[in-house]
């Protein structure tokens, strides 16, 4: 482990002194010096781990990989209905019972560890599913598989903001957010450009195999670096068992600022709810080429890799001013796309308006994420912090389950006016966000 730490220290020190424009890459306020002085180490090692991590889940997202392969092994429909909302819900809502155990913890990386090593294994056996079953048994081996991922997602979400809070900067935070945003940006324009090659929907099953199980290894890979990153024990204790979790909720209720923050939050989901629906109505008005799904993901990448670092360069001067003007991108573009669909419907089948409207709204999205986990780690430390997480994580879980379906107005209202009430539903999230406390 030193080993590894000596090799990795001058590397780190060069990233981070270039990626967070620091001439001496140790200047920290908030840190105990023992921490300060490791910060370009750990800056680096969690950039690369969440770099690793998030190249992992474009090789095996549900929205292409997962549900590609549930359609080549014959799964039933169903399946490919359920794997996003459980891939998400499924980490996000037990996480308030997770905070609980991670609060035990003295040195928390080890849960982000051994969720990584999990989430290795349970992608892996997603592409052993690929290769050996088929039909139904595949589809809820599948399920299974997705949901024990998003449990283990549960315990590295909860840890990783934590670490971050004990190793980096309070002034350094949005930055690094916003790079690792940036460099899934990156990954992103590879893939979509993937997907406009000729003959990229048509891999046998033995390809989505080998690429659900290389996936994988990125989590082992990742578990391996993040599990150098020099952290000091911290503040244990808290809720203990999961009646006492579930008994945290009161935060809801007695702490102002943070039920604002989850209120807010909550009504800025609609920044990924609408992303569907915007490919949705591109397909309602040209068919499904498949330069045109290359070209959505190219332009969601596209955006992340610009915005993510002003985002989070400009979350270190203000991540509740962030969250508001993402909130307004996304209000203006989906109020924008809504009104054109309607008066100007010719506009939907060229080549150029809906990408870039994606755009938009992509960039947007990256700004409410950096925002809203900047501010989240700012507003409170110790194990208050872990609280704030866990909560609005699983309360943000279960309102997603809840909101996503919205889809069902599709019929009575289209794809445009869905567009629309989630624009409203950003809107007001920006009105609420202004009253939020400032957490820097």
């Amino acid at each position: 482990m030193k080993s590894i730490k000596n090799t990795l220290e001058p590397i780190g020190e060069t990233i981070y002194g270039y990626l967070a424009d620091e001439e001496d890459a140790r200047s920290c306020d908030d840190l105990d010096e023992s921490a300060c002085r490791e910060t370009p180490l750990s800056f680096f090692l969690i950039l690369l781990s969440s770099l690793l991590t998030k190249l992992g889940d474009e090789l095996s997202s549900p929205k292409t990989t997962l549900a590609w392969a549930a359609t080549v092994v014959g799964a039933p429909a169903f399946v490919i209905g359920y794997l996003v909302p459980l891939r998400e819900s499924g980490s996000m809502v037990p996480q308030l019972f997770i905070g609980a155990y991670v609060r035990r913890m003295a040195i928390r990386k080890w849960a982000w560890v051994a969720g990584s090593l999990v989430q290795f294994l349970a992608v892996c056996g997603m592409g052993l599913v690929v290769l050996t079953l088929q039909g139904a048994a595949a589809g809820w081996a599948l399920l299974g598989l997705v949901a024990l991922f998003a449990l283990a997602r549960g315990f590295c979400s909860v840890a990783a903001k934590d670490v971050m809070g004990k190793t980096i900067p309070r002034s350094r935070r949005g930055r690094l957010t916003g790079w690792s945003a940036s460099l899934a940006g990156l990954i992103a324009i590879g893939v979509g450009v993937t997907l406009m090659l000729p003959g990229a929907g048509n891999g046998p099953k033995l390809l989505l195999g080998i690429l659900l199980t290389l996936a994988g290894c990125l989590w082992l890979l990742a578990a391996l670096f993040y599990s150098v990153i020099p952290e000091q024990p911290g503040e244990t204790g808290g809720a203990r068992s999961a009646v006492e979790a579930f008994g945290r909720l009161g935060l809801l209720v007695t702490d102002r600022a943070f039920r604002r923050f989850v209120l807010t939050r909550a009504l800025l989901m609609c920044s990924a709810l609408s992303a569907p629906f915007y490919v949705a109505l591109a397909q309602q008005a040209s068919g499904s080429p498949a330069w045109l799904l290359g070209g959505f993901v190219l332009a969601g990448g596209l955006a992340n890799l610009i915005s993510g670092p002003l985002w989070g360069h400009y979350a270190d001067r203000s991540s509740r001013a962030v969250m508001i003007m993402a909130a307004l991108f996304t209000s203006g573009i989906g109020l924008i796309t809504a009104a054109a669909a309607v008066t100007l419907p010719g506009l939907m089948s060229s080549a150029w308006f809906l990408p870039l409207a994606f755009f938009v709204l992509s960039a947007a999205h990256s700004g409410v994420r950096v925002g809203r986990k900047t501010y989240v780690v700012n507003l409170a430390g110790g194990n208050r912090r872990t609280d704030y997480v866990a909560i609005s994580n699983s309360v943000i879980g279960v309102l997603l389950l809840l909101v996503g379906s919205i889809g069902l107005l599709v019929p009575l209202i289209g794809y445009a006016g869905v567009i629309a009430l989630l624009a409203l539903m950003g809107l007001a999230g920006a009105l609420l966000g202004a009253t939020l406390p400032e957490a820097e």
